[in-house]
């Protein structure tokens, strides 16, 4: 596909949010009287529950995503699967507990496919009802066949299409971990044969610097803990690799370059239903936005990244109001877990926060089991089928969103598809203010927790109480059961596990059932 990335770099922030609202958008007929919607999903990485400034951020202005809420439903109980990307990832894409899966953990950049190509998928389900499907920005479910084995300079022998995406261009992983190169279709985007591309978890391959050894080699981003590995675009990574020439991203070009191949694919399937995976970097590590948004929040390049990432949201707004189907496309706006400041890269994230609270009042960060972790934004807009009405707070999980969105559309699920996931069409269109009974969570070191409308409820686990590789997160651990009452004021600070030991039991009975469940399975 080709880019129009040159259109889009000439829009300022502010240019871009003035564009998205300057006149009455026109209307595809077409589209418009079609019974089913055109779907994005566009899920952002680590971006916190308050990090947004409809949901009460400071020092950042996000004028796009609040356009976004004004004209649909800003929900405040809703949660990610997990506090870590991967997990979370995977719940969303198959409606299955990633808990229930020994292999999906954070995933290496070289990982194998998680996510097997005989499983049915979200794209699988728009795919077998019509829809032309992509998955755009990150992935972070590994590709190919095996962890280790992938040949970087050759088709990959298994891909997304195999999900059931028709088109990809996508980061491997993460970008702060190896390959940094985009994957289109399969193969490396913009591949250089003069630079043949080799990648290790393992070792380093001769010769090659490296930020732990070469410092000096690091002008744009300085590790702040760990990510002192292999170097690219002057930022030192996790893993090793050699190669990749042309191919590399510039850390700074990944909005603009993600952005304006999803403005592709919507363009050319503008006519016909499309369901939009679109995955955005920001903000996870190394936060490193466009020139164009630096200095546009008060909090150093974690708020402008968060900056960068309303300005995409914009330009898809945008898109869509230019092709006149705006208002039968459902968006759905969304993160895969909770906020962590220093994550690894010395980018003043923490010393500039003020009183900014990337969490909002939950206690906890990424990683960890308190509400923070888990308790994500989320915003949904469908102008034709949604009414506008403000803010729910009905207590919403996002492993319901493949059987949501597979009722919305009429699909047909295979059986044994999408075990966990539960038609709640009605919590996210509005029209049903009944929330789940309860979620469940899942913290970084697989303790899960139950949450209800009142309750909180984290199981016991020995292990250590902050994360012991450098982020300053709790993990949420303790020895004994821990039962919080949402109801008492401060979130997650008085355990009173003790005073109720009957519904301590029904908890635990509860995750007992679940995991007899998986077992079966």
């Amino acid at each position: 596909m080709k880019s129009s990335l040159l259109t889009l770099t000439l829009l300022s922030p502010v240019a871009a949010a003035v564009a998205v609202g300057a006149e009455a958008p026109k209307k595809n007929k077409k589209v418009q009287d079609r019974e089913h919607p055109n779907v994005v999903i566009i899920y952002a990485d680590d971006l916190g529950y308050g990090d947004l400034q409809c949901y009460g951020a400071k020092g950042v202005e996000t004028p796009n995503v609040n356009r976004l809420a004004a004209e649909g439903i800003r929900f405040t109980n809703v949660h990610a699967v997990a506090s870590t990307s991967t997990p979370s990832r995977y719940s969303l894409l198959t409606g299955e507990y990633a808990w229930r899966r020994r292999d999906t953990d954070i995933a290496a950049g070289n990982a194998g496919m998680i996510i097997k190509p005989g499983q049915y998928t979200m794209a699988d389900m728009f795919k077998h009802s019509g829809y032309a499907t992509a998955a755009i920005g990150k992935w972070h479910l590994g590709l190919g066949d095996k962890t280790g084995t992938q040949d970087w300079n050759a088709p990959l022998p298994s891909s997304l299409y195999d999900l059931g995406f028709d088109y990809h261009y996508i980061m491997a992983a993460t970008a702060d971990r190896v390959p940094c190169v985009f994957i289109e279709n399969g193969s490396v985007a913009n591949y250089d044969p003069s630079a043949p591309i080799e990648v290790s978890y393992v070792r380093n391959f001769p010769g090659e610097p490296t930020g732990k050894d070469n410092p000096e080699l690091l002008f744009n981003l300085k590790p702040s803990h760990g990510h002192n590995q292999s170097i690219v675009n002057g930022i030192s990574r996790i893993g090793y690799m050699k190669g990749g020439g042309k191919a590399l991203w510039k850390d700074e070009d990944i909005a603009d370059s993600i952005t304006s191949h999803a403005i592709d694919f919507i363009k050319a399937h503008s006519n016909e239903p499309f369901f939009l995976y679109f995955a955005t970097n920001d903000v996870h590590v190394p936060r490193f936005p466009h020139p164009r948004f630096r200095g546009q929040s008060a909090m150093g390049l974690r708020g402008d990244a968060i900056v960068q990432f309303d300005w995409c949201v914009g330009q898809i707004m945008q898109t869509l109001d230019e092709l006149g189907i705006a208002d039968n496309t459902l968006i759905i706006l969304s993160s895969d877990n909770g906020p962590v400041v220093d994550d690894g890269y010395q980018d003043q994230a923490e010393e500039l926060l003020g009183d900014h609270k990337p969490a909002g009042p939950f206690r906890g960060y990424k990683y960890g089991a308190y509400e923070g972790g888990t308790m994500v934004p989320a915003i949904v807009r469908w102008p034709k089928g949604i009414k506008p009405v403000g803010e729910s707070d009905v207590l919403m999980s996002q492993i319901d969103w493949m059987a949501s969105l597979g009722a919305l559309i009429g699909a047909r699920f295979p059986q044994g598809s999408a075990p966990d996931s539960q038609n709640r069409l009605g919590n996210l269109l509005g029209t049903d203010s009944t929330g789940r009974p309860w979620v469940v969570e899942q913290s970084a070191n697989h303790v899960l927790s139950i949450r209800t409308g009142d309750w909180k409820y984290i199981e016991a686990n020995d292990g250590p109480a902050m994360v012991t590789w450098g982020a300053k997160c709790e993990t949420g651990n303790s020895s004994t059961p821990q039962l919080y009452d949402l109801n008492a004021g401060l979130y997650e600070q008085d355990n009173v596990a003790l005073q109720h030991p009957d519904l301590v039991f029904e908890f635990e009975t509860l995750l007992r059932q679940l995991r007899t469940s998986a077992a079966a399975r």
